[in-house]
């Protein structure tokens, strides 16, 4: 590691030290170069796997994004172009942006639709929206990777996980996928709560959109689902991606440095500009705050772009501090860790 970052080094074992955080990997590339490289805590090794719950969306949305850039798909075409019967009036753009007004699964599903995807898409393909496509945002919390997912399938034909794995993870060497086999299985560190009332906060109030965002199908924020082979072995895109740190840091160094990492070229630098545009910034009703999405990411004031987990992962790439961070935890908890981090970043810049 890299002396100048050592306060940031100091500050990740601080969190485990102190018992606010039970295993977590940390990775930071500063102008491309990886500068901060870390795991700790019980079992964990460089290559722990652990879901990190949103932060896979950008990373469906990329599966997408490169069929854009291949000119297989417009952004402002209807999704009906290519999901024939998909009944509501949205775009592509509207879709990826969190604006198209489908935020949850219209039918009441148990854990065990997880590893139904045909159900799932056919119960958005008829889903009317819950507000004008376009409008406004509410952030797609689980049916974004299979809307996006079955774009990806239907224009390709590959299953989302099958085609991030061929086209963009192996090709860039990250470690990281959806529907995990059973030997990356085995690499997965096991979710636990950070407090026993995580998921009661995380639905909100019953009845509300959030709550209908994030609890259908059931079991998304249930240990026993989440650590279960069920899961892991399911491709639920917006919100089951596992990965390494490392894997989500080296992805977004690639973006940073307009769509080629390691002379291996993924992305036009105009798909990488158009992929990080904002679409929407204003109130976002499933957040219940303002957000600013671009193309699968959200914009911060200074210019990052990225995307945090529920549970307290984060990757985002900073392109005026030339940066780009990952944190992979497995404790279910609140984003204060690596705000603190941040923090302690930015004074070693």
């Amino acid at each position: 590691m890299h002396a100048r970052f050592a306060p940031v080094r100091d500050c990740f074992h601080d969190l485990l030290a102190t018992g606010r955080e039970t295993g977590a990997g940390l990775t930071v590339r500063y102008d491309g170069v990886p500068v901060v490289d870390l795991v700790a805590g019980p079992g964990w090794r460089p290559d722990t796997l652990v879901g990190v719950y949103s932060v896979g969306k950008p990373v469906v949305a990329l599966c997408l994004l490169m069929l854009v850039d291949r000119g297989r798909v417009d952004l402002d075409a209807p999704v009906a172009t290519y999901w024939p019967g998909f009944r509501a009036p949205v775009t592509v753009r509207q879709v990826l942006s969190h604006t198209a007004g489908l935020p949850a699964f219209p039918v009441p599903r148990p854990a065990e639709a997880v590893a139904d995807w045909p159900l799932l898409c056919a119960d958005l393909a008829a889903a009317e929206p819950e507000w004008e496509p376009g409008s406004v945002a509410g952030e797609h919390a689980w049916t974004y990777g299979h809307l996006v997912g079955e774009l990806v399938r239907r224009v390709d034909g590959r299953p989302v996980g099958r085609f991030l794995a061929e086209e963009i993870a192996g090709p860039w060497r990250l470690d990281l996928g959806y529907g995990l086999g059973a030997a990356d299985q085995r690499r997965c560190a096991d979710l636990s709560y950070g407090e026993p009332d995580w998921p009661q906060r995380m639905l909100g109030e019953p009845g509300s959109l959030r709550a209908r965002a994030i609890g259908n199908p059931a079991g998304g924020l249930d240990l026993a689902v989440l650590n279960s082979p069920l899961w892991r072995g399911a491709e639920v895109p917006a919100v089951n991606l596992h990965a390494t740190a490392s894997g989500l840091a080296r992805l977004y160094a690639g973006l940073l440095a307009g769509g080629t990492l390691d002379g291996v070229r993924l992305f036009s630098p105009e798909l990488v500009a158009e992929a990080t545009l904002v679409q929407y910034d204003g109130p976002d009703l499933v957040l219940d705050r303002r957000a600013c999405w671009t193309l699968g990411m959200q914009r911060e004031p200074d210019g990052s772009w990225g995307m945090g987990g529920i549970g307290g992962s984060s990757a985002w790439a900073d392109p005026e501090r030339g940066y780009t961070f990952a944190y992979a935890t497995s404790r279910l908890a609140g984003h204060d860790r690596v705000d603190e981090l941040v923090e302690v970043l930015h004074s070693c810049l």
